[in-house]
């Protein structure tokens, strides 16, 4: 007898087909507007997405890992923790360059009207980097943060005639912005130290800044 896990659920040899079906046509819904994908849809395709960015913002394990004979000495290293003091990036990009960094001050939270306000901003600078583009139709990409979820941002995209990439819940591996992007950022920033928030947010905009086409391809 043949068992699996699918979904969360056992199945067995015998009712495969009958729950395959299922998961299948749950899929179809969720996955329905990548049907019709086409060239021009990633012309339009705008992804969004925050992270924390400290002013002190350790090595990870694997970055400080370092190649030594097994009869060599253990190479001992302080432990140095996270700075408490941390400012929120929220970066837009697409598949040319970043159209829009977004930093919120220390001891601001992120809630639907920032986000709208920072909706505003994303409008005039695609309206300047993408001329075309707002005409066309833009496609965003975002999770289902409750900033990104709240009526009064589904009211902000609604009234612009903005489209949105469906997004499942508990899904770390559909937010790209995670991985090519932030992944890269962090460790960039791995064992920096900054005095000030200026100083940090001085260095944000210029790594993004110098972030050439073949990053994004």
């Amino acid at each position: 007898m043949f068992v699996g896990i699918l979904e969360g659920k056992c199945w067995s040899k015998g009712n495969l087909e009958r729950v395959w079906q299922r998961y299948a046509e749950s899929k179809k819904r969720e996955g329905s507007p990548c049907m019709y994908v086409n060239f021009n849809f990633f012309d339009n395709l705008i992804t969004g997405d925050e992270t924390w960015v400290h002013l002190n913002t350790p090595e990870t394990k694997r970055d400080s890992m370092t190649w030594k004979h097994s009869s060599s000495p253990v190479i001992k290293k302080f432990k140095v923790q996270r700075s408490a003091a941390k400012v929120m990036a929220t970066v837009f990009w697409d598949a040319k360059d970043v159209i829009l960094l977004d930093i919120l001050p220390q001891g601001q939270c992120i809630n639907a009207a920032r986000y709208c306000s920072t909706l505003d901003r994303l409008k005039e600078a695609i309206r300047r980097k993408r001329p075309g583009l707002l005409r066309r139709g833009v496609v965003l990409q975002h999770d289902n943060a409750t900033p990104h979820s709240a009526n009064l941002t589904q009211q902000w995209l609604q009234r612009y005639g903005w489209e949105i990439l469906p997004h499942p819940v508990h899904s770390p591996d559909l937010a790209p912005s995670d991985f090519p992007l932030f992944g890269p950022l962090k460790r960039h920033l791995g064992s920096m130290a900054f005095e000030t928030e200026d100083d940090l947010i001085s260095e944000l905009r210029n790594w993004f800044d110098n972030l050439d086409v073949d990053f994004f391809r």
